[in-house]
């Protein structure tokens, strides 16, 4: 997963009525963003994983030792990485986040997709 560069891997103050410019509603956009965040979190955790499984052994040797650090290093590497809500937020201040909002009738059941 490619992360861009200006996301901070730290904490940042936000102006939440940035939020609401896009939906007009901060809980709204704050769902939105949650939701995207878990996207995230998932996608990372499945590619770190994979890469993790790459040096999975059964046999007890002397060549385990360096195998574990390079998972070590792996895993400080993702740790270094911003964390998925971070992304989410810059993802949707950005506009690069993809939502919809389902159509409600008046008696708010929701209406079919045609």
């Amino acid at each position: 997963m490619k992360v861009p560069n200006n996301v901070s891997p730290s904490i940042v103050t936000r102006n939440m009525s940035d939020f609401a410019q896009e939906t007009g509603n901060v809980y709204e956009s704050i769902a939105i963003i949650s939701k995207r965040a878990n996207q995230l979190s998932v996608k990372l955790k499945e590619e770190l994983n994979g890469k993790l499984a790459e040096f999975a052994t059964t046999v007890d040797n002397l060549e385990e030792v360096f195998e574990n650090r390079e998972q070590i290093e792996i895993s400080k590497h993702y740790e270094r990485l911003p964390k998925p809500t971070n992304l989410a937020i810059e993802e949707f201040l950005e506009g690069k986040v993809y939502f919809r909002t389902p159509e409600v009738d008046n008696d708010g059941n929701l209406l079919a997709n045609e």
